[in-house]
């Protein structure tokens, strides 16, 4: 053991090598940089010489160095490559919290581009030459679209509650149904983000029972917002009540200094409900009926880049605007770009709307995915003999805690493979294809929707399946 340690080459003869040049022009690096690499390539070789793991060659051969520039350029990959990685969607699932959430449109994707490759007016008024507000860019589009008085934009909807609370009532009462003290998701609830604000929690009803006059006893001097949040990732079904929006519209339009908020979470600008999926009220209706300030999130049902919107009263947005904690919760251009992209898919209408990826893929026939499966299922069992595949009725969900009890009707592609369990097709297609591949696994079959399959990446998709 003693003398393989003494015949690993010194680091500067291996900086003398040809390879480290060939890696260094290859992976862009600095000479310390790959230094850096060659040591702790050596360091690893040393510690299983040491620990009598080593399978290589034996120290001092040519076939010795092959091995450590070999080692070290597996190094360099793994620290230099990326590590969000483009992943295909086989889940069925629209919404996946871990795989992104919303893909954008092509509009909103081209927009990004430009926006992060050039220079930018973010800040910048360019007919007066003077500075600008950042806000400027999407707020005409909100107010158009939902037909608020003003609008702003946070880094997530989480932010935008918190501003809101923050802004309008610190150390002041806020009024909220037991039933709609929500948990967002990754354990932060309303309750938790209301007492961080400073913002004095009182709760009224039931949990599932609570009625106007909950609302009436409730309020006082103190009283700042009377909130209603919308219960998007969960419902509660049987002995219920709740209070409808417009009553509590009219409640606070009686009293005086009470503002009445609505976070809506998903904030869907689109009515899916014309087309039969869900119940999310939409954003229009909501401002429509009179509420003076309400939040939603960009990345969900409206299909854009992780954002929280703002939108209401003129004068109330004001408020916001100017508070310390805006600077500290504003958006980048690249999300202000994204979220204009889309809200102009929005504001174009209904050919607009389509081109927004998660509305199409909610909005997808059952004719057309069992086409399309009809045709993905014959391709594959002509290009190979080790799968067993069918075609099954099925749901697809949603997703990120948007439209719980909505279950779309979609079909479903079972694949069994001769040789290989469904937790072994999985953990190919996860790890060792790239893109990475995302599907299902039930009753040890590799189950695929294509819902959430593009019609290019069920190319990709169909390459890697051949290839198992």
């Amino acid at each position: 053991m003693k003398e393989w340690l003494r015949s690993i080459p010194a680091v500067h003869e291996l900086q003398n090598h040809e390879q480290f040049e060939v890696l260094l022009r290859n992976n862009q690096l600095d000479v310390s940089q790959l230094t850096k690499q060659v040591k702790e390539a050596i360091d690893q070789i040393r510690s299983s010489i040491v620990k009598d793991n080593w399978n290589g060659s034996i120290p001092g051969t040519n076939q010795f160095i092959d091995e450590i520039f070999q080692l070290v350029g597996e190094n360099v990959k793994n620290q230099f490559s990326f590590t969000i990685e483009r992943v295909i969607n086989a889940t069925g699932t629209i919404l996946h919290t871990n795989l992104g959430r919303a893909r954008l449109s092509d509009n909103a994707i081209q927009h990004v581009v430009e926006t992060a490759q050039n220079y930018s007016n973010l800040e910048y008024r360019l007919q007066e030459g003077e500075r600008g507000s950042r806000h400027s860019h999407v707020e005409n589009l909100i107010k158009e679209i939902t037909g608020a008085e003003a609008a702003m934009v946070v880094n997530n909807n989480a932010a935008a509650v918190y501003l809101v609370l923050r802004a309008l009532a610190e150390n002041k009462e806020v009024i909220v149904s037991r039933g709609q003290l929500v948990e967002i998701g990754g354990s932060f609830r309303i309750s938790s983000i209301m007492e961080e604000s400073g913002a004095k929690l009182v709760e009224v009803g039931t949990t599932n029972k609570t009625h106007l006059y909950d609302y009436e006893k409730a309020l006082n001097p103190e009283t700042a917002i009377v909130m209603k949040v919308h219960t998007s990732n969960f419902k509660v079904i049987g002995f219920t009540k709740s209070v409808e929006t417009e009553e509590l519209i009219g409640l606070t339009q009686q009293t005086e200094n009470v503002i009445f908020y609505e976070d809506l979470g998903s904030g869907a600008l689109f009515d899916f409900r014309k087309h039969g999926i869900g119940d999310e009220p939409v954003v229009r209706e909501v401002i429509e009926m009179g509420a003076d300030i309400i939040t939603f999130s960009g990345d969900k049902l409206l299909g854009g880049p992780q954002a929280g919107i703002i939108a209401g009263k003129k004068k109330i947005i004001d408020v916001l605007k100017k508070h310390q904690l805006a600077r500290v919760v504003r958006v980048d251009k690249m999300t202000l770009a994204a979220l204009e992209g889309t809200l102009i898919d929005y504001a174009r209408g209904e050919m607009g709307v389509k081109n927004i990826p998660t509305i199409r893929d909610l909005l997808i026939s059952t004719v057309e995915l069992d086409e399309r499966t009809k045709t993905f299922v014959t391709n594959l069992l002509q290009g190979t003999d080790h799968f067993e595949a069918k075609i099954s009725p099925g749901t697809s969900q949603v997703g990120g805690g948007t439209m719980p009890d909505v279950l779309l009707p979609t079909r479903v592609i079972s694949l069994k493979h001769h040789s290989l369990t469904a937790e072994q097709v999985g953990r190919k297609l996860r790890i060792e294809n790239k893109p990475a591949i995302v599907g299902r696994i039930q009753k040890d079959e590799y189950i695929i929707d294509l819902r959430t399959v593009t019609k290019e990446e069920e190319q990709l998709l169909l390459q890697a399946l051949l290839q198992l």
